[in-house]
């Protein structure tokens, strides 16, 4: 139900700004963007603390970040369900130059202070990619958050921080939390090494 939807999510989005708190609104399979995205597009027509996350791995990406240019926030993420090569980068190759590529994008349209990018990785080599870029560039780091799901790289996300950046780590709840958890591990499997070298420290 839409209506209703969008009334419980008004009642979230404005006792989140109360605790000037942002609310990100998650996306799931391509079949489901155009919707969520229709939402969001009503959404923050109304409230100023509200973003939407992207999905690296679609074609349809760059369209859709350039419709959103304006919007409060856009969370980039690489993309973990199985898709059509016809809607969907097949090469993991292809996915990272095309987040790196959106990233910076997000990144440079920061610097006007009013949008917000959530870089929702753990590949280091694009962190690290996107580091030497906000350097050369001299961007300011405090305009980006990295974001990183909790107990997966701890000193990483330490070290971001004490070079100027925002962290925001990410943990899930609900009777559907190992599904999704299990699903961002998928966008990288090098992630099981970190989680469990975690566990044994």
């Amino acid at each position: 139900d839409l209506e209703k939807t969008k009334m419980y999510f008004r009642q979230i989005a404005k006792k989140a700004a109360e605790q000037n708190n942002f609310v990100w609104i998650d996306i799931e399979s391509s079949g489901y963007a155009d919707v969520t995205i229709a939402f969001f597009k009503a959404m923050y027509a109304e409230f100023s603390n509200v973003g939407l996350c992207l999905q690296a791995y679609l074609y349809r990406t760059e369209k859709d970040w350039n419709e959103l240019k304006n919007s409060p926030g856009i969370r980039l993420v690489k993309g973990a369900y199985r898709e059509s090569a016809s809607v969907a980068f097949p090469s993991k190759k292809d996915v990272d130059a095309n987040y790196l590529k959106l990233a910076l994008q997000m990144i440079e349209t920061a610097q006007n202070g009013k949008f917000r990018p959530g870089i929702a990785t753990h590949d280091m080599k694009i962190v690290e990619a996107i580091k030497n870029t906000v350097n050369e560039k001299k961007w300011n780091p405090a305009s980006i958050e990295f974001q990183m799901l909790y107990g997966i790289n701890d000193d990483g996300q330490t070290l971001l921080t004490r070079e100027g950046y925002k962290m925001r780590v990410l943990i899930s709840y609900g009777s559907a939390w190992f599904p999704w958890y299990m699903r961002r591990l998928a966008e990288r499997p090098a992630n099981v090494w970190f989680v469990l070298k975690s566990m044994f420290r």
